[in-house]
């Protein structure tokens, strides 16, 4: 790994704890936020490639379980990684990984339509696959009541993926950063 991917990883982490700052939206009805880090998971994987992307939000999460209260609300520790919520950020490096792999292989270019479909699938999809079942563990909750309850997210999280599609998009077109592949 070369100087420029670690600063990259780098750079996402921190991309990610800023969008942490963002106040957490909590919904009554789950013990799950609606927060802005998704849309930094989703940019790392389709701005950086399955593996840098995947490596900068492996860091993230790696920090968070080290205490440092980089999570929407100023939330870090283990505790909070094996609380309801837990599941959510521990996918978040698949999500990451996921999106980079399939922007290399299906959105090689700056189209935001194809970008909005590689992120709609890591950085939802892949990361729900992983939040819903630890929530439903965690809270108690049948699996059909945590995924119903999920769907709550569903909306905004779209709006994310079209949020970071598009900027992945721009930023693609202005060659400001190495190739997705690699």
């Amino acid at each position: 790994m070369s100087t420029r991917d670690l600063v990259l990883c780098a750079l996402f982490a921190a991309l990610l704890a800023g969008l942490g700052m963002a106040p957490p939206i909590p919904l009554g009805f789950l013990p799950v936020p609606i927060t802005a880090q998704s849309l930094g998971v989703m940019l790392a994987g389709a701005l950086l490639g399955a593996r840098r992307g995947g490596l900068a939000v492996l860091l993230f999460v790696l920090l968070v379980a080290a205490g440092l209260p980089l999570l929407a609300g100023g939330r870090g520790g283990v505790g909070v990684l094996m609380g309801p919520t837990g599941g959510f950020v521990l996918a978040f490096p698949v999500g990451a990984f996921v999106t980079g792999l399939l922007a290399e292989r299906f959105a090689t270019g700056a189209n935001p339509v194809r970008l909005f479909g590689v992120c709609v699938v890591g950085g939802v999809a892949v990361v729900y696959a992983g939040g819903i079942p630890w929530l439903s563990l965690v809270a108690g909750l049948p699996l059909e009541k945590a995924a119903l309850g999920s769907l709550a997210f569903v909306p905004g999280d779209l709006v994310k993926a079209g949020v970071a599609a598009v900027a992945a998009a721009a930023v693609r077109r202005a060659g400001v950063l190495p190739a997705v592949h690699a």
